[in-house]
Protein backbone atom coordinates (compact mmCIF):
# COMPACT_ATOMS: atom_id res chain seq x y z
CA UNK A 1 0.00 0.00 0.00
CA UNK A 2 1.62 3.45 -1.09
CA UNK A 3 2.43 5.96 1.77
CA UNK A 4 0.15 9.12 1.06
CA UNK A 5 1.90 12.64 2.00
CA UNK A 6 -1.02 12.60 3.91
CA UNK A 7 -0.24 9.85 5.59
CA UNK A 8 3.26 10.81 6.22
CA UNK A 9 2.40 14.06 7.43
CA UNK A 10 -0.20 12.36 9.76
CA UNK A 11 2.54 10.03 11.67
CA UNK A 12 5.02 12.87 11.86
CA UNK A 13 2.37 14.97 13.66
CA UNK A 14 2.01 12.19 15.99
CA UNK A 15 5.60 11.54 16.20
CA UNK A 16 6.48 14.97 17.10
CA UNK A 17 3.45 15.51 19.65
CA UNK A 18 4.69 12.59 21.45
CA UNK A 19 8.46 13.77 21.57
CA UNK A 20 7.10 17.49 22.46
CA UNK A 21 4.73 16.79 25.31
CA UNK A 22 6.12 13.86 26.69
CA UNK A 23 9.97 13.59 25.50
CA UNK A 24 11.07 15.34 29.04
CA UNK A 25 10.11 12.60 31.01
CA UNK A 26 12.70 10.70 28.77
CA UNK A 27 15.36 13.33 29.17
CA UNK A 28 14.88 14.39 25.64
CA UNK A 29 15.29 18.74 25.73
CA UNK A 30 15.17 20.68 22.27
CA UNK A 31 15.58 23.84 23.98
CA UNK A 32 13.13 27.21 24.18
CA UNK A 33 13.46 27.67 20.54
CA UNK A 34 11.11 25.69 18.79
CA UNK A 35 9.08 27.77 15.80
CA UNK A 36 5.94 25.55 16.89
CA UNK A 37 3.67 25.73 19.93
CA UNK A 38 4.84 23.21 22.53
CA UNK A 39 4.23 24.81 25.68
CA UNK A 40 6.52 25.33 28.42
CA UNK A 41 3.62 24.69 31.15
CA UNK A 42 3.45 21.46 30.10
CA UNK A 43 5.83 18.97 32.78
CA UNK A 44 7.70 17.14 31.20
CA UNK A 45 7.99 18.73 27.48
CA UNK A 46 10.45 17.84 25.55
CA UNK A 47 10.81 21.61 23.97
CA UNK A 48 8.87 24.34 23.80
CA UNK A 49 7.41 27.48 21.61
CA UNK A 50 10.42 30.48 21.18
CA UNK A 51 7.77 33.26 22.00
CA UNK A 52 8.31 32.81 25.89
CA UNK A 53 11.91 33.10 24.95
CA UNK A 54 11.55 35.99 23.19
CA UNK A 55 9.23 37.82 25.43
CA UNK A 56 11.75 37.14 28.37
CA UNK A 57 14.65 38.34 26.73
CA UNK A 58 12.79 41.14 25.03
CA UNK A 59 12.11 42.43 28.39
CA UNK A 60 15.32 41.55 30.23
CA UNK A 61 17.26 42.68 26.99
CA UNK A 62 16.78 46.26 27.93
CA UNK A 63 18.67 45.95 31.49
CA UNK A 64 22.25 47.01 31.78
CA UNK A 65 22.76 43.76 33.37
CA UNK A 66 22.03 41.84 30.57
CA UNK A 67 23.81 43.73 27.55
CA UNK A 68 26.94 42.11 27.40
CA UNK A 69 26.33 39.69 29.54
CA UNK A 70 25.33 35.87 29.49
CA UNK A 71 21.62 36.16 29.39
CA UNK A 72 22.59 38.60 25.62
CA UNK A 73 24.73 35.57 24.48
CA UNK A 74 22.25 32.96 25.44
CA UNK A 75 19.24 35.25 23.56
CA UNK A 76 21.23 35.57 20.75
CA UNK A 77 22.42 31.79 20.82
CA UNK A 78 18.69 31.01 20.72
CA UNK A 79 17.45 33.54 18.06
CA UNK A 80 20.25 31.90 15.94
CA UNK A 81 18.52 28.41 16.83
CA UNK A 82 15.28 29.68 15.91
CA UNK A 83 16.15 31.31 12.50
CA UNK A 84 17.94 28.25 11.57
CA UNK A 85 14.99 26.21 12.26
CA UNK A 86 12.75 28.52 10.63
CA UNK A 87 15.32 28.63 7.63
CA UNK A 88 15.32 24.59 7.17
CA UNK A 89 11.35 23.90 8.21
CA UNK A 90 9.22 26.66 7.06
CA UNK A 91 6.07 26.56 7.38
CA UNK A 92 6.58 23.00 7.89
CA UNK A 93 6.97 23.69 11.75
CA UNK A 94 2.78 24.52 11.74
CA UNK A 95 1.33 22.38 9.16
CA UNK A 96 3.76 19.06 10.57
CA UNK A 97 5.55 19.47 13.80
CA UNK A 98 2.89 21.98 15.80
CA UNK A 99 1.69 20.03 19.05
CA UNK A 100 -1.08 22.24 19.28
CA UNK A 101 -1.74 22.03 15.39
CA UNK A 102 -2.25 18.66 15.91
CA UNK A 103 -4.88 18.91 18.71
CA UNK A 104 -7.09 21.38 16.31
CA UNK A 105 -6.48 18.87 13.72
CA UNK A 106 -8.07 16.14 16.15
CA UNK A 107 -11.15 18.11 16.54
CA UNK A 108 -11.72 18.75 12.65
CA UNK A 109 -11.36 14.54 12.44
CA UNK A 110 -14.37 14.60 15.12
CA UNK A 111 -16.26 16.90 13.49
CA UNK A 112 -16.02 15.06 10.26
CA UNK A 113 -16.66 11.79 11.95
CA UNK A 114 -20.00 13.55 13.18
CA UNK A 115 -20.75 14.45 9.50
CA UNK A 116 -20.88 18.16 10.68
CA UNK A 117 -20.03 20.54 7.81
CA UNK A 118 -16.77 23.07 8.27
CA UNK A 119 -18.03 26.82 8.41
CA UNK A 120 -15.90 28.40 6.05
CA UNK A 121 -14.76 32.46 6.35
CA UNK A 122 -15.62 34.36 3.57
CA UNK A 123 -13.21 36.51 1.85
CA UNK A 124 -13.69 39.72 3.67
CA UNK A 125 -13.72 38.09 7.39
CA UNK A 126 -10.57 36.28 6.40
CA UNK A 127 -9.17 39.86 5.64
CA UNK A 128 -10.80 41.33 8.74
CA UNK A 129 -8.59 38.82 10.64
CA UNK A 130 -5.54 38.43 9.17
CA UNK A 131 -3.75 41.99 10.66
CA UNK A 132 -4.64 40.13 14.41
CA UNK A 133 -1.85 37.66 14.71
CA UNK A 134 0.72 40.96 13.27
CA UNK A 135 -1.08 42.95 16.17
CA UNK A 136 -0.42 40.13 18.59
CA UNK A 137 3.12 39.61 17.85
CA UNK A 138 3.81 43.31 18.50
CA UNK A 139 1.48 43.16 21.78
CA UNK A 140 3.75 40.46 22.78
CA UNK A 141 7.01 42.28 21.97
CA UNK A 142 5.89 45.98 23.35
CA UNK A 143 4.81 45.13 26.84
CA UNK A 144 7.60 43.15 28.19
CA UNK A 145 9.70 46.38 28.27
CA UNK A 146 7.19 48.13 30.14
CA UNK A 147 7.34 46.09 32.93
CA UNK A 148 11.32 46.65 32.68
CA UNK A 149 11.13 49.93 33.37
CA UNK A 150 8.58 49.95 35.44
CA UNK A 151 5.14 50.91 33.74
CA UNK A 152 3.75 47.87 33.96
CA UNK A 153 4.32 45.15 36.92
CA UNK A 154 5.82 41.78 36.63
CA UNK A 155 2.41 39.92 36.31
CA UNK A 156 3.14 41.48 32.81
CA UNK A 157 6.22 40.11 31.92
CA UNK A 158 4.80 37.25 30.05
CA UNK A 159 1.61 39.00 27.84
CA UNK A 160 0.68 36.32 25.35
CA UNK A 161 1.34 33.39 27.48
CA UNK A 162 -0.87 34.68 29.96
CA UNK A 163 -3.68 34.18 26.86
CA UNK A 164 -2.17 31.80 25.41
CA UNK A 165 -5.13 28.76 25.14
CA UNK A 166 -1.81 26.77 24.20
CA UNK A 167 -0.88 27.13 28.15
CA UNK A 168 -4.73 25.89 29.05
CA UNK A 169 -5.14 22.74 26.99
CA UNK A 170 -1.90 21.42 26.58
CA UNK A 171 -1.18 20.75 29.96
CA UNK A 172 -4.22 18.43 29.88
CA UNK A 173 -2.41 16.08 27.91
CA UNK A 174 0.00 15.26 31.33
CA UNK A 175 -2.97 15.71 33.35
CA UNK A 176 -2.97 18.68 34.67
CA UNK A 177 -5.69 21.10 34.60
CA UNK A 178 -4.94 23.87 36.67
CA UNK A 179 -4.65 26.76 33.95
CA UNK A 180 -8.29 26.16 33.96
CA UNK A 181 -9.07 27.93 36.89
CA UNK A 182 -8.78 31.53 38.17
CA UNK A 183 -5.98 33.07 40.05
CA UNK A 184 -7.17 35.19 42.37
CA UNK A 185 -3.38 36.06 43.94
CA UNK A 186 -4.19 39.79 42.62
CA UNK A 187 -6.10 41.76 39.85
CA UNK A 188 -3.83 41.34 36.66
CA UNK A 189 -3.91 37.51 37.39
CA UNK A 190 -7.48 37.22 37.95
CA UNK A 191 -7.86 39.44 34.94
CA UNK A 192 -5.27 37.55 32.87
CA UNK A 193 -6.78 34.26 34.05
CA UNK A 194 -10.06 35.05 33.07
CA UNK A 195 -9.33 36.18 29.92
CA UNK A 196 -7.45 33.34 28.99
CA UNK A 197 -10.15 31.27 29.81
CA UNK A 198 -12.48 33.34 27.85
CA UNK A 199 -10.17 32.38 24.77
CA UNK A 200 -9.52 29.00 25.10
CA UNK A 201 -13.49 28.39 25.15
CA UNK A 202 -14.00 30.60 22.30
CA UNK A 203 -11.28 28.57 20.42
CA UNK A 204 -12.24 25.33 21.28
CA UNK A 205 -15.48 26.62 19.18
CA UNK A 206 -13.81 27.96 16.63
CA UNK A 207 -11.35 25.05 16.19
CA UNK A 208 -14.34 22.62 15.50
CA UNK A 209 -16.06 24.17 13.65
CA UNK A 210 -13.54 25.66 11.27
CA UNK A 211 -10.18 23.44 10.04
CA UNK A 212 -7.44 25.31 11.99
CA UNK A 213 -9.08 28.51 13.38
CA UNK A 214 -6.19 29.20 15.95
CA UNK A 215 -3.54 29.78 13.31
CA UNK A 216 -5.85 33.05 12.25
CA UNK A 217 -4.70 34.45 15.29
CA UNK A 218 -1.14 32.43 15.50
CA UNK A 219 1.33 35.00 16.04
CA UNK A 220 4.22 32.44 15.90
CA UNK A 221 2.92 32.07 12.24
CA UNK A 222 3.35 35.66 11.32
CA UNK A 223 6.94 35.54 12.98
CA UNK A 224 7.91 32.85 11.03
CA UNK A 225 6.58 34.44 7.79
CA UNK A 226 7.99 37.59 8.15
CA UNK A 227 11.67 35.10 7.89
CA UNK A 228 10.00 33.97 4.22
CA UNK A 229 13.16 35.17 2.15
CA UNK A 230 15.33 32.83 4.51
CA UNK A 231 13.04 29.83 4.08
CA UNK A 232 14.39 27.08 1.36
CA UNK A 233 11.12 24.99 1.98
CA UNK A 234 8.34 26.48 -0.21
CA UNK A 235 5.18 25.61 -1.95
CA UNK A 236 5.22 26.67 -5.66
CA UNK A 237 2.71 26.75 -8.76
CA UNK A 238 3.10 26.03 -12.39
CA UNK A 239 0.45 28.53 -13.53
CA UNK A 240 0.94 27.16 -16.87
CA UNK A 241 -0.36 23.81 -16.32
CA UNK A 242 -3.48 24.91 -13.39
CA UNK A 243 -6.91 23.07 -14.96
CA UNK A 244 -8.37 26.32 -12.78
CA UNK A 245 -10.73 23.20 -10.73
CA UNK A 246 -10.69 25.26 -7.35
CA UNK A 247 -9.57 21.81 -5.82
CA UNK A 248 -6.69 23.60 -4.20
CA UNK A 249 -8.70 26.17 -2.40
CA UNK A 250 -11.57 23.84 -1.22
CA UNK A 251 -9.08 21.30 -0.06
CA UNK A 252 -7.07 23.95 2.28
CA UNK A 253 -7.37 23.61 6.13
CA UNK A 254 -6.99 27.87 5.47
CA UNK A 255 -9.09 28.62 3.03
CA UNK A 256 -6.63 30.28 1.08
CA UNK A 257 -7.56 31.30 -2.24
CA UNK A 258 -3.97 32.37 -3.90
CA UNK A 259 -2.85 29.56 -4.79
CA UNK A 260 -5.66 29.35 -6.88
CA UNK A 261 -5.89 32.73 -8.06
CA UNK A 262 -2.41 33.04 -9.08
CA UNK A 263 -2.02 33.01 -12.87
CA UNK A 264 1.56 34.68 -13.36
CA UNK A 265 3.93 33.95 -10.10
CA UNK A 266 5.13 30.58 -9.04
CA UNK A 267 5.00 31.67 -5.57
CA UNK A 268 1.99 30.87 -3.66
CA UNK A 269 3.65 30.93 -0.36
CA UNK A 270 1.35 32.82 2.13
CA UNK A 271 1.26 34.47 5.38
CA UNK A 272 -1.42 31.48 6.12
CA UNK A 273 -0.33 28.20 4.04
CA UNK A 274 1.09 25.99 6.41
CA UNK A 275 2.74 23.97 4.17
CA UNK A 276 0.45 21.18 5.08
CA UNK A 277 0.26 19.55 1.55
CA UNK A 278 -3.45 19.22 1.06
CA UNK A 279 -3.51 21.01 -1.73
CA UNK A 280 -1.21 18.88 -3.73
CA UNK A 281 -3.35 15.69 -2.90
CA UNK A 282 -6.04 17.61 -4.41
CA UNK A 283 -4.45 19.06 -7.66
CA UNK A 284 -5.72 17.05 -10.49
CA UNK A 285 -2.57 17.72 -12.81
CA UNK A 286 1.21 16.70 -12.72
CA UNK A 287 3.30 19.18 -11.27
CA UNK A 288 1.44 21.78 -11.11
CA UNK A 289 1.74 22.74 -7.39
CA UNK A 290 5.21 21.68 -5.70
CA UNK A 291 6.43 21.36 -2.18
CA UNK A 292 9.73 22.28 -2.88
CA UNK A 293 12.80 21.89 -0.69
CA UNK A 294 16.30 22.56 -2.66
CA UNK A 295 16.38 20.27 -5.21
CA UNK A 296 13.89 17.96 -3.77
CA UNK A 297 9.87 18.26 -3.91
CA UNK A 298 6.58 16.27 -3.85
CA UNK A 299 4.04 17.44 -6.46
CA UNK A 300 1.04 17.59 -7.31
CA UNK A 301 -1.08 14.35 -8.67
CA UNK A 302 1.40 11.96 -7.74
CA UNK A 303 0.41 9.36 -5.42
CA UNK A 304 2.82 7.75 -2.59
CA UNK A 305 6.06 8.34 -2.95
CA UNK A 306 5.71 8.70 -6.32
CA UNK A 307 5.20 12.31 -5.55
CA UNK A 308 9.16 12.79 -4.65
CA UNK A 309 10.94 13.80 -7.16
CA UNK A 310 14.50 15.46 -8.18
CA UNK A 311 14.78 19.04 -9.87
CA UNK A 312 17.42 18.17 -12.44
Amino acid sequence: MAVTLRSLRWAVQHLSFALLIYGGRFGVSLGPALPCFACPYVAGCGGYCYLMGLQGYIGFGMTLAAVGGPRLLAALGWLAVFIMLVAFLGKACCGWICPFGLVQDWLTALRNKLGIRERRLSPGAKSALAPLKYALLVYLALVPPLVTIGLLPEDFSLPFCNICPGKSLLPLFVGEARYLGLDMNNFVTFAFSLTLLIITGLMLVGMFFKARFFCLFCPLLALIHLLKPLTVLRLVKAPELCLGCGNCRRACPMAIEEVYQEKISPDVQTGECLNCGACLEACPTDSALKLKFLKYGFSSSRPGFGGLEKKP
